[in-house]
């Protein structure tokens, strides 16, 4: 386990037991329409590969509003969809009439319809007027040729509970299910849900059935994996929700560092969960993400995935800044999510997208690695470096990643034995990222790596 990092969930972001058998017993038994691992009743897995998308919170903080969601969506239908990204989010407080970025209302005063449910902000989102919700902008997010998706964050709005609204379709009310104790440390919007009222349940089921009849196809689910024992069983209601409803919703559960211990549990009950806490472009945060996704490897399957966070990568901070990871850093971050699978969500503003930053984002060859690959493995074999192989789809052929997390000055010089793999005999190698072969190699294969700098390449046997 790496060493946790003394990071707050925005200060980076301008600068630069017992109770898990119970909850397991009681979500053991599949939902209307979903198995407990994640199957529909046709039997298809949600997220067979590591979603790709955009989210709107490193480029756009809590204030997205409609217009520049569809500029933005139109950006990356045209720019980014071609070569598999297709989910795009609204990350938190689209319900809130007042934002102002990173920082959040002491007292929230978000939008909810008479059952407690947040409903879109009417000012910022227009088409959401007369309770028709994120219905018409999911609607032209579709037309795109995309999924839609949403933050929510764990619980029960507190305005909800001071109203002491209604839970549809029950004699119940909010103070019935709140739990005033189960808060989450850095937002004040919620408070937890005590599944075991009489009620409970019934919420988040017509939570769920709320945003699937506007066609939500992924819920970012915050304040669930830290601490995660203490959230189990809103993890399961959540997921038992999403199956009642009927509509195939991508689960991703934030933040982390989700424990590794629980790994068993969380790749049934959700698709993504995080692997840290929010990932910025420090390096720090990026060498720790090497530890962090070798701990979870083993745990990765079509439709669990562990998830290093969005790539802060192009214009952030709601523009007050491009990225501080340098040109060797950026490809270290893409190298290392696409051979250790985590999804890939675009956390950039897309609307001034360079061309060297679109480059990164869409070479296919790389992207094939995140999307195509298997038996995907961390080797130890030097202080200072860290190797990847994985699988390709085609028979024989294999993928390596080499890295050189070393401050310099200079550059290193990392070998690979093809024996590691029982190749025998020459071997062709690829450069994925120049797209260039580099020739047939015997029995080794050595790259010079610059510091903090990756290559990624792909093996044949000639």
């Amino acid at each position: 386990m790496s060493h946790e990092l003394p990071i707050n969930r925005r200060h980076l972001i301008a600068g630069a037991g017992g109770l898990l058998g119970l909850s397991q017993a009681a979500g053991a038994k599949p939902a209307a329409a979903m198995s407990s691992d994640g199957r529909t009743a046709s039997h298809a897995v949600l997220a067979p590969t590591p979603p790709m998308g955009w989210n709107s919170w490193n480029s756009f903080a809590t204030t997205i509003n409609e217009a520049q969601a569809l500029e933005t969506a139109h950006i990356m239908a045209e720019k980014l969809r071609p070569h598999g990204y297709s989910v795009f989010t609204i990350d938190i407080q689209w319900y809130e009439p007042n934002v102002s970025g990173y920082d959040y209302n002491t007292h929230p005063t978000p939008t909810l319809d008479g059952y407690g449910r947040l409903l879109p902000a009417p000012n910022r989102f227009p088409s959401s007027a007369g309770g028709k919700g994120f219905g018409p902008l999911a609607d032209r997010i579709h037309a795109l040729g995309l999924k839609f998706g949403i933050h929510l964050m764990r619980g029960i709005p507190r305005l909800a509970v001071e109203r002491n609204l209604p839970v549809h379709g029950t004699s119940y009310t909010a103070r019935d299910i709140a739990n005033l104790q189960s808060t989450c440390p850095w937002n004040p919007d919620m408070y937890g849900v005590d599944m075991r009222k009489a009620g409970a349940q019934a919420y988040y089921d017509s939570v769920f059935a709320l945003y699937a009849s506007w066609g939500v196809d992924f819920i970012k689910m915050d304040d669930m994996s830290r601490p995660y024992d203490a959230h189990i069983l809103e993890i399961e209601a959540a997921h038992k929700a999403i199956g009642s409803t009927g509509h195939p919703i991508i689960l991703s559960l934030s933040p982390g560092e989700t424990p590794v211990p629980r790994g068993n549990h969380v790749r049934r009950f959700a698709q993504m969960w995080r692997i840290s806490d929010d990932f910025w472009d420090e390096w720090a945060l990026l060498n720790a993400q090497f530890v962090r996704l070798e701990n979870w490897n083993q745990f990765r399957e079509p439709g669990a995935w562990p998830d290093a966070d969005m790539l802060p990568l192009g214009r952030l901070a709601m523009g007050q800044r491009n990225t501080k990871f340098t040109p060797d850093e950026q490809k270290t971050v893409m190298s290392l999510w696409s051979i250790a699978r985590s999804p890939l969500i675009m956390g950039g503003d897309l609307r001034y997208l360079d061309q060297p930053t679109l480059d990164l984002l869409t070479n296919d060859e790389v992207l094939t690695v995140n999307q195509a690959s298997h038996d995907n493995q961390p080797f130890f074999f030097a202080d200072g470096t860290h190797i990847w192989t994985a699988r390709a789809a085609r028979a024989g052929d294999y993928y390596l990643a080499l890295f050189n997390v070393t401050d310099g000055p200079k550059p290193n010089d990392i070998g690979f034995d093809f024996r590691t793999l029982a190749i025998a005999g020459q071997v062709q190698v690829r450069d994925l990222w120049a797209r260039q072969n580099l020739g047939s190699f015997a029995d080794r294969f050595t790259a010079t790596i610059p510091p903090h700098g990756a290559g990624l390449y792909r093996l044949r046997a000639a």
